[in-house]
């Protein structure tokens, strides 16, 4: 049993050891054995601190301790963080909520331990405070703000001309924010092509390119590997591939020339990793780098704030749709698990869906057959 990752350290289960402030301390011991067990279960670093973080901030929140915790303490503390100036968003609140959850289901197993240790210590004992009527829902309806849709083709069209703009400004004016100002532009087109997510467009490099034997007209740039796609629960980032589809042929000849001595060539810091995307001190941009860029452009074009950089991976999952192709290969070109997740994705156009009508309507005229009341 002692040998159980999170299990009661020796140091505390040892009762002829006291301990000095020893809420605090057991607190600490608790954290520690939640990290190792979420470590053993191959959860990365980055989720660890996180979940941490927030189990820390519920415990100065509640200022009491898991073992004197309640539902109200939950309650509150949810409550608290989605009301004030900056309320954060639902899906902030389910993953705190999810936190505080795994880590009473964590105290409360037998094999660790804590709960005989804290009633022999404490006269109580941690139980699980997060329940399905006291914490919010998941559903597939509000994984998109309400607010986020795809651009239309004549909003981009707008912010495409905008940025091409700026780069000629700054180039004609012998401005070293020319360069930069063109990686961007090209960054946000290949985002639209390939549909990605800002994390898979920041992390990007140059091997990541490779040709497609069924296609090769597109040359080296028939598909991409995408090595930072999102994970899943806590899980480690996941690898799929991207098809470049004719209708974005246009970014094939974009990223010959980026790859070239007179697009990457020109950063002093290219030569020094494989990134994609260098930045003018560093080997690669830092992550929230081009989202501040693309926010920037579209508040000067005068666009909806609510239309950021993963509105172009929308935008990408709409423009398929509306050029006929299988929902399922949509699915994996982005990578969701669920097709119910790529439809939240889609917001075809007015124009789209009244030439589906009319198809129907013509194809019901051609083939009246066809037609169950007829």
């Amino acid at each position: 049993m002692d040998a159980v990752p999170g299990r009661v350290p020796a140091v505390l289960s040892d009762a002829s050891v006291g301990l000095f402030r020893a809420d605090e301390r057991v607190f600490e011991a608790m954290l520690a054995g939640w990290r190792t067990q979420m470590l053993a279960r191959g959860l990365t670093t980055h989720t660890i601190k996180g979940r941490c973080g927030v189990l820390e901030r519920f415990q100065r929140f509640a200022g009491t301790f898991p073992w004197q915790w309640h539902p109200a303490d939950l309650e509150d503390f949810l409550a608290e963080r989605r009301s004030g100036d900056r309320p954060i968003s639902l899906t902030t609140l389910r993953a705190d909520a999810n936190a505080v959850a795994a880590f009473c289901t964590y105290l409360t197993q037998p094999v660790y331990g804590w709960a005989p240790f804290c009633e022999q210590t404490f006269g109580d004992v941690p139980s699980q405070i997060s329940f399905e009527w006291n914490t919010p829902r998941h559903t597939a309806e509000d994984a998109v703000p309400p607010g986020r849709r795809a651009f239309t083709r004549a909003e981009l069209q707008r912010l495409f001309d905008h940025v091409d703009d700026l780069v000629d400004r700054e180039h004609a004016a012998g401005s070293k924010r020319w360069l930069p100002a063109l990686r961007d532009s090209i960054a946000f087109k290949v985002c639209y092509a390939y549909g990605l997510r800002r994390r898979e467009l920041t992390m990007l490099d140059l091997h990541d390119f490779g040709p497609n034997p069924h296609v090769s007209d597109f040359g080296q740039f028939g598909a991409v590997q995408i090595r930072w796609a999102k994970g899943t629960a806590g899980s480690g980032p996941r690898r799929r591939t991207v098809l470049t589809v004719p209708e974005f042929d246009w970014v094939v000849p974009l990223l010959q020339f980026w790859t070239g001595p007179e697009g990457r060539g020109r950063f002093p810091t290219a030569d020094r990793s494989s990134a994609l995307w260098p930045s003018e001190r560093g080997d690669r941009v830092r992550l929230g780098s081009l989202g501040d860029a693309f926010s920037r452009l579209r508040e000067e074009v005068g666009l909806p704030k609510e239309l950021g950089l993963h509105c172009l991976r929308h935008s990408y999952v709409t423009h398929l749709v509306e050029a006929g192709y299988d929902p399922a290969f949509i699915q994996t070109q982005v990578g969701h698990s669920h097709a119910s997740t790529t439809g939240l994705y889609t917001s075809v156009s007015a124009d789209f869906k009244q030439r589906a009508v009319q198809q129907m309507i013509a194809r019901r005229i051609a083939n009246p057959k066809e037609d169950p009341d007829a």
